[in-house]
């Protein structure tokens, strides 16, 4: 059996103690993906911030590499990757510089070559020397995703990453994170994108305020689909 990489048993989250959703209930294990689906403004995006540590849960429990969230722990940041808000980049460091860094900062061995390879398979070995401020929005959106697998990690958590990439990119994605799995980390996402959904996840949740029940990959796809544009 994998082991549980997280583990949300009737989690609230929320604001100000009023929850965003109803409780949320499921397992990843390792080499899995698990994806969180629903509506614009259902609370996908604040599952993720609890899970990461970001937020403190309203109630229920949560568990990450099998202890109590903690985003400040060392070997939490060491096994944690996350890919969740758009202007998570250095300024004024190149988008190689910006890459180098954070793998260097976590201990990553031939991280030039690394970095290289990532610079290639996201479309941006012509911007290496840019600043982000330079880049478009799409760029930056790639330059945050390569940062997120730049990386160490157990668990890897990306908020709806298919914002901002066109079709190719989009295929590419989704052939990283099975290759994600197939190395045995686990994989959490918030997505709107049917077909990711469909390549990728194991399983389902959806997310809304009156119930967040677990779904096959398939189902949660044709529920994504039927979404109100």
């Amino acid at each position: 059996m994998a082991k549980p990489v997280v583990r949300a048993n009737k989690l609230l989250v929320g604001y100000g103690g009023a929850p965003v959703c109803a409780p949320v209930s499921f397992t990843l294990p390792e080499g899995r993906a698990l994806a969180l689906v629903g509506a614009n403004g259902a609370g996908k995006s604040t599952v993720l911030r609890a899970v990461i540590g970001l937020l403190e849960p309203s109630g229920g429990s949560l568990t990450v590499l099998g202890a109590p969230v903690d985003e400040r722990s060392v070997q939490f940041r060491a096994k944690v990757s996350s890919v969740l808000d758009d202007d998570a980049y250095f300024p004024a460091l190149t988008v190689a510089e910006h890459l180098y860094l954070t793998a260097r900062g976590h201990g990553m061995l031939g991280a030039h070559a690394l970095v290289e390879e990532l610079l290639e398979e996201f479309g941006l070995t012509e911007h290496a020397r840019s600043l982000p401020t330079a880049l478009s929005s799409g760029q930056r959106r790639r330059l945050l995703l390569a940062a997120g697998f730049v990386r160490p990690r157990t668990l890897l958590v990306l908020d709806e990453p298919e914002q901002r990439l066109d079709l190719r990119m989009r295929s590419a994605l989704a052939e990283r994170l099975i290759a994600e799995k197939e190395a045995g980390g686990a994989v959490l996402f918030a997505t709107h994108d049917a077909e990711l959904v469909r390549t990728v996840a194991d399983r389902a949740v959806y997310v809304d305020d009156s119930s967040s029940p677990l779904l096959g990959a398939a189902e949660a796809a044709t529920r994504i689909a039927a979404e109100p544009a």
